[in-house]
């Protein structure tokens, strides 16, 4: 249950920052908008590990796969996207079919066992369920 809270409480500022950086850009383009975001995360992120006190596992960075560090400049590219494609075409779509694509690549993900998480099979129900999901952005916009 703790698990889905904290996805509705990511969901709801995936959302928000989204128009947020979109705001921005206005002001600083989408790459100032990029180094704005992260390089407040960090400053944010840093405060979090001074009051959690979480140093002890800073230490351990080194022995991460290299391929994982990628996150970093996965989330250049998730705010460059998302931002460019709320502006293009608005909060709605663009969360909508941000939301879509992440369920069907981690349903991949899942499936396949990538990036070592443990691998889940695939019923013919979750490929229909992301295919209900496409249509129901499709009615959605039909008519708006």
């Amino acid at each position: 249950m703790v698990g889905i809270v904290f996805a509705l409480i990511a969901g709801v500022f995936v959302a928000i920052q989204s128009v947020f950086n979109a705001r921005v850009s206005e002001h600083v383009g989408l790459w100032g908008t990029t180094v704005i975001v992260h390089g407040i995360g960090l400053v944010f992120s840093l405060a979090m590990i001074l009051l959690a006190g979480e140093f002890t596992g800073l230490g351990e960075w080194s022995q991460i796969n290299r391929l994982y560090l990628l996150g970093g400049a996965f989330g250049m590219v998730i705010v460059y996207s998302a931002t460019r494609s709320v502006i293009l075409v608005g909060p709605t779509l663009a969360i909508a079919v941000l939301i879509v694509t992440q369920l069907a690549v981690a349903m991949l993900v899942d499936a396949n066992g990538w990036f070592g998480v443990d691998r889940l099979s695939l019923h013919w129900s979750k490929p229909l369920g992301i295919l209900i999901m496409i249509i129901g952005i499709v009615i959605f916009k039909w008519r708006g």
